[in-house]
């Protein structure tokens, strides 16, 4: 956790970046985090800037994003309605310049963000990139640094970022994205959080759930999903996110081609020891085909089509499949497997061998009756 002094020292550094004359853009890759974390310097900034607007370069389609903008009245645009030259100066949240190609069209004075930095770092005038579950949280010590008590919809967006990103606390080392929660929850309403988090899935992604269910393949405890066609990035989240609910699923791999490009969504429990990081799986298992990377829990790679022709015999979904499956298996550490579960398939469960049985036998049924046979308390002594 950053100390008060630290925190106010970092506060300076970053408001030195301004002046009164500047027109400011947020830009970000959309989701719950990257939005409040938006939100939150769009506050700092007030009054201290001419012009503040927040821009996307991702399509939106997943209902509890579309729910949050919606429900908490957040004022977005895309790239494609705004002009670099017309801001004097640029904040990239949640991200960092490497991750996307379209952040190229902007020169980035200032970078914060909560996941691994590239090896030389971003050229930027201020950065502030540091290991925590999520950009929110960072976004808070800011706002308390400055003494700035957050509005109901400040407070609101930056809980939901916070428990979005860290997966309701499920990653390791939450302890101070626990801690900016708490001091956020009371100014939230836990009403608008209540609908926003409801919002889970269109009656559209039904069908796309359907067809997971049908196709999965399970392998050491990892779910590989091609999903073909595929409708957008979202849509590969909401999967992969899905499939890690399963009692013997530890990780998930879930991809599909949008447009000209392969993308690859990653997601590792985090509960098995420290061997497994699916960011670091992910730059490895990708190298020198595309844009790879992420955390330790979650990771995405992008793979242009036109890279893989030269890898591949054919494009066809099912070499595709196989494709993502070796190459993933191939980076992934072998590490002491824990006691197996049910064998999941697409088509079924096999039953639990009983000899790893951790559970008592049930107790006896009551003859005529179907239920248990209540045996007589003991009495002290041991007699009964």
């Amino acid at each position: 956790m950053t100390s008060s002094a630290d925190a106010k020292k970092k506060l300076a550094q970053l408001m030195a970046v301004f002046v009164p004359e500047d027109r400011v853009l947020i830009a970000l890759t959309a989701d719950p985090d990257s939005i409040a974390s938006a939100l939150a310097v769009k506050r700092l900034l007030w009054r201290k800037v001419s012009h503040i607007t927040i821009a996307y370069h991702n399509p939106i389609y997943r209902p509890d994003n579309l729910a949050m903008i919606r429900l908490l009245k957040i004022p977005l645009k895309t790239f494609r309605r705004i002009k670099g030259e017309h801001f004097s100066k640029v904040v990239l949240v949640d991200s960092q310049p490497h991750h996307n190609g379209e952040f190229a069209q902007f020169k980035i004075n200032v970078v914060i963000d909560h996941h691994p930095p590239a090896p030389q770092g971003p050229d930027v005038m201020f950065s502030d990139i540091r290991s925590y579950g999520a950009t929110s949280t960072i976004m808070e010590e800011y706002l308390r640094a400055a003494g700035v008590r957050p509005s109901e919809r400040l407070a609101t967006a930056l809980i939901y970022g916070i428990r979005t990103d860290t997966g309701i606390f499920t990653i390791p080392d939450v302890q101070r994205d626990i801690e900016a929660f708490l001091s956020l929850y009371p100014y939230a309403s836990a009403g608008l959080l209540r609908n926003i988090q409801s919002s889970e899935m269109r009656i559209a992604d039904i069908n796309f759930l359907k067809e997971g269910l049908r196709s999965y393949v399970l392998r050491r405890n990892c779910v590989y999903l091609h999903l073909h066609p595929s409708p957008n990035a979202d849509t590969l989240v909401q999967l992969a996110d899905f499939f890690l609910k399963v009692d013997t699923v530890d990780m998930t791999v879930v991809s599909g081609v949008l447009g000209d490009r392969l993308v690859i969504i990653m997601r590792y429990l985090g509960q098995l020891g420290r061997w497994n990081n699916v960011g670091k799986m992910a730059a490895e298992a990708f190298a020198g085909l595309g844009s790879a990377g992420g955390r330790r829990t979650a990771a995405r790679a992008e793979l242009p089509l036109a890279r893989l022709e030269k890898e591949l015999d054919d494009l066809r979904s099912d070499t595709i499949a196989a494709f993502v499956r070796k190459k993933v298996a191939s980076a992934r550490p072998r590490h002491p497997a824990r006691p197996p579960g049910p064998a999941k398939t697409a088509g079924g469960t096999a039953p639990v061998p009983k000899e790893i049985s951790l559970l008592p036998p049930p107790p006896p049924l009551a003859p005529g009756t179907g239920g248990p046979v209540l045996l007589p308390e003991k009495k002290k002594g041991g007699q009964q």
